[in-house]
């Protein structure tokens, strides 16, 4: 399988290693982006963004906003399937079902950072065939957990697991002072070490993700409930959570059970 992956960042290196890939062309704006991939990788070399070339697979590597138009222009190239790795589902598959009609198309989501593979990684398969069977047999055998969704569950889903949870992990980091270490409690330390995990990389990512997807403004309100709150609002606050939430992170509907004791 020739595989041409357009974007030569973490995440195109990455789908490079684990795609099922038997040679593989990097193309990145940025020429010595792509020349550093290639040396990295085996089988790989470096085309021009506006290469003649076809190829089996294309895979856009980019960043959400520009993915639209990234798969406007380079999925004529492919000849079997054109995918992308972008971490948004709804304007992506929309442009590979507009510009990438008589091909297998898929949009694929690693939810971690590549120094951290293997991870899940939902999918949203548009049209499907052995060309896209055949990365996800890969991206599973590489230790991935390939599972499909569709692009309203998936968008709905990164708001609470992107959009709300870097919200309050960066409003921690931007309220706490320093402490002596010794001080940390059970929940105090590791929402420390979320904000050293969070620290680091590359802000613009992290401004793609609050930009695409909602949910920044929720947790903002619910901090000034619980800010406003006297005593027994914080406490009602507090039992409200307790019923609801532990339920919702288990991703369970807590009220799923209820006709089962009437």
């Amino acid at each position: 399988m020739q595989l041409l992956v357009v974007g030569a960042g973490e995440m195109g290196r990455w789908f490079a290693r684990q795609g099922g890939a038997d040679t593989v062309a990097f193309a990145d704006r940025d020429p010595a982006t792509a020349h550093e991939a290639a040396t990295a990788a085996d089988d790989a070399r470096v085309v021009e963004l506006d290469t003649d070339e076809t190829f089996d697979v294309v895979c856009l590597a980019v960043p959400m906003s520009a993915v639209p138009d990234a798969i406007a222009e380079h999925a004529g190239r492919a000849t079997e399937a054109v995918v992308d790795v972008s971490g948004e589902m709804r304007d992506s598959v929309a442009a590979l079902r507009t510009h990438a009609e008589g091909c297998e198309r898929a949009s694929f989501h690693p939810l971690f950072s590549a120094a951290n593979a293997p991870g899940n990684v939902p999918v949203v398969v548009d049209r499907g065939g052995a060309t896209v069977d055949r990365i996800r047999a890969a991206l599973d055998a590489a230790g991935n957990e390939v599972f499909e969704t569709s692009p309203s569950t998936h968008d709905r889903a990164m708001e609470t697991v992107q959009a709300k949870a870097h919200t309050a992990v960066l409003a921690y980091a931007l309220t706490a002072e320093e402490i002596d270490p010794r001080f940390h409690t059970s929940l105090s330390e590791p929402l420390s070490e979320l904000v050293d995990g969070t620290l680091g990389n590359t802000p613009e990512v992290y401004a793609e993700i609050q930009d695409r997807f909602e949910g920044a403004s929720s947790v903002a309100d619910a901090a000034r409930r619980i800010a406003e709150a006297d005593r027994d609002a914080f406490v009602e606050l507090y039992a409200s959570v307790d019923d609801t939430g532990r339920s919702r992170q288990r991703g369970r509907d807590p009220t799923a059970d209820e006709g089962a004791h009437e």
